[in-house]
C-alpha cells in the first residue's frame, strides 16, 4: 500500500502499525489524482446574470417566506434584495468599521498544549492571501446567514506551501437546509448535489447555520425604506426645489404662444427673455420651508436602525452628544467586533485547521488559532512606564539597546552638584 507517497510491504509494516487518522488522511490523498474528474464546483454551475429589480417592502416579506418555505427554500428573491441592501452607504461604513477592526486584529497561532507560539505556522497565515479572503467570506456568513467556501489547489510558492485560490460558491446556488449546491439556481434541492459528502466535502467548508438568513434581512425593511425616501426627495426637489415660472400672454395666436413657451424653456439657462408688451412672467417661490425634514428625518432614523441591528448602538457612526456617552457606544461597539472575531477564531480551529491537517499542511495538528491581545501602548504611556521602573528596580541595559538600537556600554555615574553659595566652578 502507498501511505503518504511511500510505498509500504505489508511485511514491514502492518496495517495496526498506522492509526486511523493516518489511514484515512493517505486514502484521500491518494485519490487527489482524481481531482481532475470531480472538477470545481463553480465549473459545474451554469451561472446567470443577476437581476436587478427595484425592491419594495412587500417583495422583501414576499422572498422571506420564500426562503423559509419547508418544501422548496430557496433564497433566491431575498439574494436580489440583499444585493440592494449592501449598496447602502452607511451600513457599508457600519461593516467595514467592524471587518477592518477583526481582520486587523494582531494573531498568532500556538501549541494547544503549551501555549508558545508557533511563528512559522503565524508566518503561514499572515503572509497568505488566501487566508484573507478565507476570513472576509467566513466573515460574511453574518450577514448573509451562509458562506460556502470553496478552496483551490495546494501550490508550495518559496517552500510555502498554500492554496491557489479560495472563492465562495454563489449563494444563488447553495441550499443550506438541505447541504446541496445546483447547477440551475432555479431547480428544486432534490435535484442537488451534496457538498457535506466526498469528493466536494474535501474541497469546500460551509460557514454559518443552515437556517440563518443573516442580519441584512433584519436591515432590509429600513434599507428599502431609506431609499425610496430618497428617491422621493429627488423627486421633491425637481418638481418644488426651484421657484416655478409662469407666462401669461392675451395673445390667441399658435406661433406667440409656442415662443413664449420656448422663451420661458431657454429662461432656465439664460435667465432671461424677450416678450411681448402684452406678456407677463411670474416667479412662484415655493412655500414648503421645512419638506425636507420628513424625508431627512426619515432617512437618520432608518441609518441608526441599522446600525443597532449590526454594532448594537449608533454614536461612533454619527455624531454623539457627549465625550461621555461617545465612550460608552464606543465600548458596546467593541463588544459587537469582539463576537464578530470571536465567531471567526472558533470557525478557523473547530473548520479550516483540520481541513488544512487533511489536506496535508506539517505541524498543524498540535495548532491552535489565537488572537495576540497583548496590551498596545503609545510611546507616552510606554515612557511613563519605563521612568517609573527604572526609578525603582535596576534594569538590564540590554533591553533598552536592543529597543531602541544603542549601544550602551556601561553604567553613568551621578555627578554631585556644587553646594549652595559656592562659587566653585564658575572662576576655575
Amino acid at each position: 500500500m502507498k501511505l503518504f507517497g511511500f510505498e509500504i510491504k505489508k511485511e514491514a509494516a502492518p496495517a495496526q502499525a498506522y492509526t486511523p487518522e493516518q489511514l484515512r488522511v493517505a486514502n484521500f490523498l491518494a485519490e487527489r489524482e482524481k481531482k481532475q474528474q470531480v472538477q470545481k464546483i463553480l465549473i459545474d454551475l451554469v451561472e446567470q446574470t443577476k437581476t436587478l429589480t427595484k425592491q419594495e417592502v412587500g417583495r422583501w416579506r414576499s422572498a422571506w417566506q420564500r426562503a423559509i418555505s419547508v418544501e422548496w427554500p430557496s433564497r433566491i428573491e431575498l439574494l436580489q434584495v440583499y444585493r440592494d441592501v449592501e449598496m447602502d452607504n452607511h451600513l457599508t461604513g457600519v461593516l467595514g468599521q467592524v471587518y477592518n477592526n477583526v481582520l486587523q486584529k494582531e494573531f498568532k497561532v500556538v501549541d494547544r498544549t503549551s501555549g508558545e507560539e508557533i511563528p512559522d505556522l503565524t508566518k503561514q497565515l499572515e503572509d497568505a492571501q488566501w487566508f484573507i479572503d478565507f476570513c472576509k467570506y467566513a466573515l460574511e456568513s453574518i450577514t448573509y446567514g451562509y458562506s460556502l467556501i470553496q478552496f483551490g489547489d495546494v501550490v508550495v510558492i518559496n517552500g510555502v506551501k498554500k492554496f491557489n485560490e479560495v472563492e465562495l460558491i454563489p449563494r444563488e446556488h447553495v441550499v443550506p437546509e438541505h447541504g446541496v449546491f445546483l447547477k440551475y439556481e432555479q431547480d428544486h434541492y432534490s435535484n442537488g448535489t451534496s457538498y457535506l459528502e466526498p469528493p466536494y466535502s474535501h474541497w469546500v467548508i460551509p460557514v454559518g447555520h443552515k437556517k440563518d438568513l443573516g442580519l441584512y434581512n433584519k436591515v432590509a425593511r429600513h434599507a428599502i425604506s431609506k431609499k425610496n425616501v430618497e428617491a422621493f426627495w429627488d423627486k421633491f426637489a425637481e418638481i418644488f426645489g426651484m421657484p416655478i415660472r409662469i407666462g401669461k400672454t392675451n395673445s390667441k395666436n399658435p406661433k406667440d404662444r409656442n415662443e413664449m413657451s420656448e422663451m420661458l424653456q431657454k429662461m432656465g439657462m439664460a435667465a432671461w427673455g424677450m416678450f411681448d408688451e402684452d406678456s407677463t412672467i411670474e416667479i412662484k417661490e415655493t412655500t414648503r420651508g421645512d419638506a425636507y425634514e420628513v424625508y431627512d428625518r426619515r432617512i437618520e432614523r432608518a441609518n441608526s436602525e441599522m446600525s443597532k441591528a449590526i454594532v448594537n448602538q449608533t454614536m461612533t457612526i454619527d455624531n454623539g452628544s457627549s465625550k461621555a456617552q461617545g465612550n460608552v457606544h464606543l465600548e458596546v461597539q467593541e463588544h459587537a467586533i469582539e463576537y464578530f472575531a470571536r465567531m471567526l477564531r472558533v470557525v478557523i480551529n473547530d473548520k479550516l485547521i483540520p481541513f488544512l491537517i487533511l489536506h496535508g499542511f506539517n505541524g498543524w495538528d498540535k495548532a491552535k488559532f489565537r488572537y495576540d491581545d497583548s496590551i498596545e501602548l503609545t510611546p507616552t504611556e510606554q515612557k511613563d512606564i519605563e521612568k517609573m521602573i527604572l526609578e525603582h528596580y535596576e534594569v538590564d541595559g540590554k533591553h533598552f539597546a536592543e529597543k531602541y538600537n544603542l549601544p550602551i556600554i556601561g553604567k553613568k555615574e551621578k555627578t554631585v552638584p556644587p553646594a549652595a553659595g559656592s562659587n566653585a566652578g564658575f572662576f576655575d
